[in-house]
């Protein structure tokens, strides 16, 4: 690695969106520090990527993961994607399971917040070209049933980034938001679903191309390339067939 090297840290690497962010930041010549729990998972992603990645076991919800994280990445880190987080189950707020809402709060709220709070000195470090890109939902501006616990995370995380901004105006990092609609990945919905693999293959039945993963990275690091001037404060991503969280085209 040389001094010119930009580096780029992307949590929960280990699939869907992580994945291929880290694959197509590693290919716009970023030295990517992939961080996940499943290390097994991230050592493949590695030895696929090469010179251009490395790996560390990292739990978001632990301050110890994400201190040996912040150390990895060093003095100087140009782009952080928070992507660790998820949902879990769908059912009304009446019948919500409190273990589940707290394992989505701590994941996607308290585990950007940790990393952020970690890696920012080395982001203000990175020569005015320091960009936080969040990862947020669809989730985090609309409501739908059987999303409360969901909902409220990434609701948390958007209104996290914005105060962040504020908070950071004179700083020389950028905080972004991504977030997308209906993204079929390998292992979201089947997470969701607690493994049901049927319950999570009828949320893309009949919907006619449904984001991929490789969508919303391309969608990342287009966020997190522009010049340092340009702060790109959401984008909202979706598929054509989706009109609204609620409103889906999904054919016979």
């Amino acid at each position: 690695m040389t001094d010119t090297t930009r580096t780029a840290v992307v949590t929960g690497a280990s699939s869907g969106i992580g994945a291929a962010t880290a694959r197509t930041l590693a290919a716009e010549g970023f030295r990517v520090v992939c961080a996940a729990r499943r290390a097994e998972r991230l050592e493949s992603l590695v030895a696929e990527l090469g010179d251009a990645a490395v790996a560390v076991a990292c739990d978001v919800t632990s301050d110890e993961d994400v201190a040996r994280l912040a150390e990895v990445a060093g003095g100087r880190v140009h782009v952080l994607v928070n992507n660790a987080g998820g949902a879990l189950g769908l059912e009304p707020v009446a019948q919500g399971d409190v273990a589940l809402w707290q394992q989505m709060y701590d994941t996607n709220v308290l585990g950007t917040l940790r990393v952020t709070k970690a890696l920012l000195p080395a982001l203000v470090a990175a020569d005015g070209e320091g960009v936080i890109v969040n990862v947020g939902s669809v989730a985090g501006f609309t409501a739908y049933e059987g999303g409360g616990g969901y909902t409220v995370a990434k609701h948390g995380v958007h209104v996290m980034s914005e105060t962040l901004r504020l908070e950071l105006v004179d700083q020389p990092v950028r905080i972004t938001v991504v977030a997308p609609g209906m993204v079929q990945t390998e292992e979201f919905s089947l997470t969701r679903f607690g493994g049901d693999k049927e319950r999570a293959d009828a949320v893309y039945a009949g919907v006619p191309g449904p984001l991929v993963a490789q969508d919303v990275a391309d969608a990342i690091v287009w966020m997190a390339t522009r010049p340092a001037h340009v702060n790109v404060d959401l984008l909202v991503i979706k598929p054509r067939a989706q009109a609204a969280a609620h409103k889906v085209q999904r054919l016979p």
